[in-house]
């Protein structure tokens, strides 16, 4: 459950919001790279205000429509190139094209930054940043394909609305080879432990199929305001250690509507990434627990989205959450 600006993350739960060293893919040169072509809409838009500082344009001539994804450069830096597959920390502000209306920023004082891979989140975000380089600033316009139905919803779109997106380049790297984890064990197996002392009341059962699919029972009454962790079973692995890379299964419910945001279970297979680029809350959750282990976890704001919340997810920035964990397999932690 990694961490993001909410527009980014309703492509699909799973981008970060860690800061990166620089670094650069060197290997691809500009001339290597075939940017999306600017057009006549993506010119005409008067994007004012300096690279790092938020744009000061107010979208007034609208409502811009485009059928393909257009891509001006406003400024360029002389920066490592942004190839496919490298990960970006980027500056962004994003406008409803069909009404002008700012949709989301994000906070551009150098803590706030998104972190993306292109080619793996909004299309029309890939497009724009696709070949751009460290120190640029961007401007993209294209349609909302690729939202969930909730991110429509959430942001008042549909698939045929026009997105434009600002973005500053602030660096890109390549990213690393993948480590591989394979599934150690089918769900969590060992031995059943009891909640401990102050926990509260949530039901877990789990159904006799081969994943161990769970129901979560939210109680009734206010959300736990402080981070909670519980291991429902003790599994028989290796300990997750910091910045470990793992395949887990999991839900996420939302205390207070007691709804399933995210649900591993339901997709049909467990989920990977480094324990060092998910919310705090899932760390904790995870760091230090064995392979095999089914994990309870309560997460205030504070430890999961923040005051901002993840409005795609229909989080609030008020709501505590509550994930269940099978950790069924580990990689090497990182270096």
């Amino acid at each position: 459950m990694r961490k993001t600006a909410a527009l980014v993350l309703a492509v699909g739960l799973m981008a970060s919001l860690a800061a990166c060293s620089t670094s650069g893919n060197e290997e691809v040169a500009a001339e290597d790279c075939t940017p999306t072509a600017s057009g006549s809409v993506s010119d005409a838009l008067d994007i004012t205000g300096a690279f790092g500082e938020a744009p000061e344009e107010t979208l007034t001539d609208v409502p811009l429509t485009v059928t393909a994804s257009e891509r001006t450069v406003i400024s360029k830096g002389d920066g490592a190139v942004a190839a496919s597959g490298d990960t970006l920390t980027i500056d962004y502000t994003i406008y409803n094209g069909e009404t002008g209306a700012q949709i989301e920023t994000t906070t551009y004082d150098g803590e706030g930054l998104a972190q993306l891979t292109v080619g793996s989140g909004l299309p029309v975000l890939d497009d724009t940043l696709l070949c751009s380089t460290e120190g640029s600033r961007v401007v993209g316009i294209g349609t909302a394909e690729g939202l969930t139905d909730e991110g429509l919803a959430a942001f008042d779109l549909t698939a045929e609305s026009s997105i434009v997106v600002v973005a500053d380049v602030v660096t890109v790297e390549a990213t690393p080879e993948a480590v591989v984890v394979e599934q150690e064990f089918p769900k969590a197996t060992g031995e059943a432990q009891a909640l401990p002392d102050g926990f509260p009341a949530i039901g877990v059962s789990v159904a006799d199929d081969e994943a161990g699919t769970p129901t979560v029972t939210i109680p009734d009454g206010d959300a736990p305001t402080e981070l909670q962790v519980a291991t429902l079973i003790k599994g028989t692995g290796d300990v997750v250690g910091p910045a470990a890379d793992v395949l887990v299964n999991y839900q996420g419910i939302v205390w207070g509507s007691k709804t399933v945001f995210n649900d591993s279970w339901a997709s049909g297979a467990p989920v990977q990434f480094n324990t060092g680029g998910v919310v705090q809350g899932f760390t904790a959750a995870i760091e230090g627990q064995t392979v095999g282990s089914q994990v309870l976890v309560t997460v205030p704001p504070a430890a999961g989205y923040g005051d901002a919340g993840q409005p795609s997810a229909g989080i609030s920035g008020t709501d505590t959450l509550v994930f269940i964990i099978d950790i069924v397999g580990e990689g090497p932690a990182d270096e």
